[in-house]
């Protein structure tokens, strides 16, 4: 046969089907086509049974996206595991690198599976905004259960070859070389007499699902997916492959497949699937900019944040020391660390032996004189431009040539710290978002005298702890911050005009963010703000009591939020239930009262509004600023640092789906309603909008 990614050879008597699509072996037209050419043509030779490997560093890693939104091409994928399934002669899937989505169910179409121990298996369709369409929900709890193909569709996290073969998902783990440990396991299942196991022959039973099951499974997922349909589709599946034979199952998750992949839902989170990987590209930076050299870390600040970005440097084997004032704090510092290790511990996901390998990567200090040989000083240190100054001051005094110093301030320019040293091209913003060990976003900010070298080396260290990184010029607060200014001050005003903290939060929270304003601001501590407030009075700045007033008043009786018990709500000292308070109410009533200010009914369509044309409207001057790259890049930045629902694909793209003329009408309405030196339409999404054109259509003409 001629194919261009895929060949066949007999090797000892076993027919081996070997693809070869670079990078990881995506399963397109032309894969699909030589798999079954393939297996069609071995029926009728001197073959006893076939092997499926794959050349390279993976087995096929899922569906070829590209593909998606397009017309069909011949044979499909149910075509091709319709042929592997029916062949006459027994064929195992030999699995290395990663087996997701398509190409797991490719494997589960063969009689048998066999994996290298490194290897790892997923079906991570629900992170697409969509489902397994091609047996995967039908032939997965017919092997490993209900419970557990539930688990694993559900959350489309990959599991090990060993938990595969614990759920009876990989059938033989082979040590040594693949493809010939997996052609002796084929003749050894020949020579046994081994049967054609095909998955779609086992029946469940029913009677072995407990009453209800499923519609509480409902209900818990309902929780944490906050509004999407994949997860529930995924159960309708599971509960098919339960109730109906093998070929109503596979046409319910065909047709509820096609209902995801056309829905709003899946078109945001295919979005965030390929803007996530342009925002790790700089557009005026070649892609092979040669980097320094990362060997050690240094980390200026032992509290909270700086305990965390510690961790992300240790688990993944990079030494950190980590400098503190004295040696009080600096131990306060290290314990903090070792605190958020053994929560790990407890929660099963690492175990004490790894604790301590990567605490034997950190270590303290509280002299600058011992950071001389590290390449990377990373500062975490109080909000203080003049604190900021002196730390970079003293790097610059005791780092070597080369050392790149970086700062995590959330809102300081990075120019002038920079201004501090003797050497701005190696100073650049490196801001990580809190818990710094947890959370997936890191903001790299890029100075006026940034070296390109100092730039690519922060994105690849940021991609190697871990982090989706997206880049940001220099501006107050970057690309997050700043946005988030408008977000904050209309979840204040809403309050004002009339609307409770908890239908605030409400609202928020159906649209799908995490949590919502009120509740995050209790969260953060409402005395955060009050100081950074505080400040740029101090500096000179006016501030508008309308946008702050309420929690200004809760900071002055002592409400600071969760962490005093009370801040918007009351908080249960057990479990932190929030509990709306009276006396919140009558301070909310008593201060629209001195502003003058008529409260009303407002519905929760007009909360998500105001909350999110804000995001939008900076988002679109950011653009026109050259702050951001692209639009996709703020949706990153939204997604992963600020918790707004990836079902939505993030502020830029959801203002694109409501219609740019909708929110530009939207917020002309709000101007005349609230005033100008609020609501001011940015210039760009005017012109959009009067365009009848998109932020993505705008993004693609810059590229």
């Amino acid at each position: 046969m001629s194919n261009p990614v895929v060949s066949y050879e007999i090797i000892d008597s076993i027919g081996v089907i070997t693809v070869n699509n670079p990078p990881v072996n995506a399963l397109s037209q032309a894969l699909r086509d030589g798999i079954q050419k393939a297996v069609t043509a071995a029926q009728s030779d001197a073959s006893e049974a076939l092997v499926l490997i794959c050349a390279g560093r993976t087995f096929i890693a899922g569906a070829d996206i590209t593909e998606f939104g397009k017309p069909p091409m011949s044979p499909s994928l149910s075509d091709i595991l319709v042929s592997i399934e029916n062949s006459k002669k027994l064929i195992v899937a030999a699995i290395h690198g990663t087996a997701l989505g398509g190409g797991f169910e490719t494997s589960l179409a063969c009689h048998y599976r066999c994996a290298i121990a490194s290897a790892k298996v997923g079906l991570p369709e629900v992170k697409l905004g969509i489902l397994p369409g091609a047996g995967g929900t039908q032939r997965v709890p017919r092997i490993a259960g209900v419970k557990a193909a539930l688990e694993l569709i559900t959350t489309g996290n990959p599991i090990s070859a060993a938990e595969a073969a614990d759920m009876n998902l990989i059938d033989e783990i082979i040590e040594g070389d693949l493809k010939s440990g997996a052609i002796q396991y084929a003749k050894d299942l020949v020579d046994s007499g081994a049967p054609l196991k095909r998955i779609r022959d086992i029946t469940i039973n029913a009677s072995s699902i407990e009453p209800g099951f499923f519609e509480s499974y409902r209900k818990k997922l309902a929780q944490r997916a906050r509004g999407q349909i994949a997860p529930d589709r995924i159960v309708s599946c599971v509960e098919a492959a339960v109730k109906l034979p093998m070929d109503q199952g596979l046409k319910l998750e065909r047709d509820l497949f096609m209902e995801c992949v056309q829905s709003s839902q899946s078109r945001a989170m295919r979005h965030v699937f390929f803007a996530e990987r342009e925002a790790a590209k700089i557009k005026d930076l070649p892609a092979n900019m040669p980097v320094r050299d990362i060997k050690r870390v240094a980390i200026i600040g032992g509290g909270t944040m700086g305990g965390g970005i510690a961790m992300c440097f240790a688990n993944v084997g990079i030494p950190v020391t980590m400098l503190e004032i004295n040696d009080e704090a600096l131990e306060r510092g290290l314990g903090i660390i070792r605190k958020n290790y053994s929560i790990t511990v407890q929660k099963g996901k690492m175990t004490e032996a790894e604790m301590a390998e990567r605490l034997t990567f950190i270590n303290g200090t509280t002299q600058y004189k011992d950071l001389a040989d590290v390449d990377l000083v990373i500062e975490a240190v109080f909000e203080n431009p003049d604190i900021k100054a002196e730390v970079f001051g003293k790097l610059d005094a005791v780092c070597k040539p080369g050392a790149i110093l970086a700062s995590n301030t959330s809102y300081q320019n990075i120019d002038n710290i920079a201004a501090a040293t003797k050497r701005p091209q190696d100073v650049l913003g490196m801001h990580f978002f809190s818990p710094a060990n947890v959370m997936k976003l890191l903001e790299v900010v890029r100075g006026a005298k940034t070296s390109d070298d100092v730039l690519a080396t922060a994105m690849q260290i940021g991609k190697k702890i871990g982090k989706v990184c997206a880049l940001s010029r220099v501006c107050y607060g970057f690309i997050g911050n700043r946005m988030l200014g408008g977000y904050g001050r209309q979840a204040h005003m809403l309050l004002l005009d009339g609307a409770s903290p908890a239908q605030i939060d409400a609202a928020a929270e159906e649209f799908g963010m995490a949590m919502g304003p009120i509740a995050m601001s209790d969260l953060a501590g409402l005395d955060v703000g009050y100081k950074a407030r505080q400040a740029r009075e101090a500096a000179g700045e006016k501030m508008d009591p309308r946008a702050h007033c309420i929690a200004s008043a809760l900071v002055e009786m002592g409400r600071l939020g969760q962490k005093s018990g009370a801040g918007y709500y009351k908080y249960d000292p057990q479990t932190r239930a929030r509990v709306p308070d009276p006396e919140v109410d009558a301070l909310i009533k008593a201060h629209a009262e001195k502003l003058g200010i008529k409260r009303r009914e407002i519905g929760a369509e007009e909360i998500v509004a105001r909350l999110m044309y804000p995001l939008i409207n900076e988002g679109a001057l950011i653009l026109e600023e050259g702050i951001a790259q692209r639009p996709g890049d703020i949706d990153i930045v939204y997604v992963y640092g600020y918790a707004f629902p990836s079902a939505k694909g993030g502020p830029m793209f959801y203002a694109d789906e409501v219609g740019l003329k909708n929110v530009y009408d939207a917020i002309c309405k709000f101007r005349d309603q609230h005033g100008a030196d609020i609501w001011k339409p940015a210039p760009l999404l005017e012109r959009l909008a009067k365009e009848g054109s998109t932020f993505a259509a705008w993004g693609a003409a810059q590229e």
